[in-house]
């Protein structure tokens, strides 16, 4: 198959392509895992400072949210609108997580909620699951990471995205998308470097805000997909299998409230209960407030109690 002529990552039968799912085995899964071990041996031998943590704290917090913020709430859903130099800067930061441009991304997830758990779910654990303990935990592994290497169904921008295939940036970016990865590489090193004044400084930098976190962030998003279909509690009317996870919401940023989301997608706020720690909409309110969010949707309790009772 030919590579697709807008989208270098698929082919143009919305396949992932040969060379995308060799580079998301190395770059995505194997190097992270590798730094990720590497960072704890250096734990283990007390060799972390607080620069470390500091520069993977704060490659983590950005990057991430151009992921919860930028390609889910914002861009999947249109939870709320923006500036567009703030809508570029949010998929800059989500693009350095390894997980493709935000086009194709998208895509992805708007089939997901077209049909959740059912047939034509790109990642769900429960589609052709096989009985017993390792049929779930095949179905675990499809829906976290096994639906790159064995994608079940294609991948359709213009059915599924045709807003975003008509904004020129986020077409470029779906181009270069590898160089941004590379560019949220070399931040992490250059802050290492200058914040310790050495170039050993600059790669153990490059461990915890390059490796480490994208090891980190790549099994946050990939447990919304996982286990929070197959675990978490559930109090609304819905017919897919989602879950609130709440353990999960810290390390998500809010993102594991997914039954919460399933039942409203296209809700800015997936914490509902008071109590329900949702990071990415705090930013979202504070940007709101700060003049750099409209449009904004929540849900009444109105609405949300209608589910409820159609549940009851």
């Amino acid at each position: 198959m030919t590579v697709h002529p807008l989208y270098p990552t698929i082919d143009t039968d919305g396949r992932i392509t040969v060379a995308s799912r060799v580079l998301a085995l190395i770059f995505v899964i194997i190097l992270p895992a590798l730094g990720a071990a590497g960072a704890a041996v250096l734990g283990v031998l007390g060799m972390v400072t607080l620069v470390d943590l500091g520069i993977f704290a704060g490659m983590y917090l950005v990057t991430a949210l151009g992921i919860t913020v930028g390609y889910h709430r914002l861009f999947t859903h249109r939870a709320f609108d923006t500036p567009r130099p703030v809508r570029w800067i949010l998929a800059i930061f989500g693009c350095m997580n390894a997980q493709g441009a935000p086009i194709v991304w998208a895509a992805q997830h708007r089939m997901h909620h077209a049909c959740p758990d059912q047939p034509g779910d790109p990642h769900s654990p429960h589609q052709d699951r096989k009985p017993g303990f390792l049929g779930a935990v095949m179905g675990l592994w499809h829906s976290h990471f096994g639906h790159v290497f064995n994608q079940t169904a294609a991948i359709e921008p213009a059915r599924y995205v045709p807003d975003l295939e008509r904004d020129p940036f986020l077409q470029e970016l779906e181009k270069w998308s590898a160089l941004v990865v590379v560019l949220g590489m070399l931040l992490p090193f250059g802050a290492g470097w200058l914040l310790s004044g050495s170039w050993i400084g600059g790669l153990t930098g490059l461990l915890w805000g390059g490796w480490v976190r994208l090891f980190v962030a790549t099994h946050a998003t990939a447990a919304v997909n996982s286990l929070c279909h197959v675990f978490g509690s559930r109090r609304f009317a819905i017919q897919d299998r989602s879950g609130n996870v709440g353990w999960l919401a810290p390390l998500t940023l809010g993102e594991s409230w997914h039954h919460n989301h399933h039942a409203f997608p296209t809700s800015a706020r997936h914490g509902l209960k008071w109590w329900e720690l949702d990071p990415s909409w705090i930013v979202i309110r504070t940007m709101e407030r700060l003049g750099l969010a409209w449009n904004v949707c929540l849900i009444s309790r109105e609405r949300q109690e209608q589910k409820l009772a159609a549940k009851a």
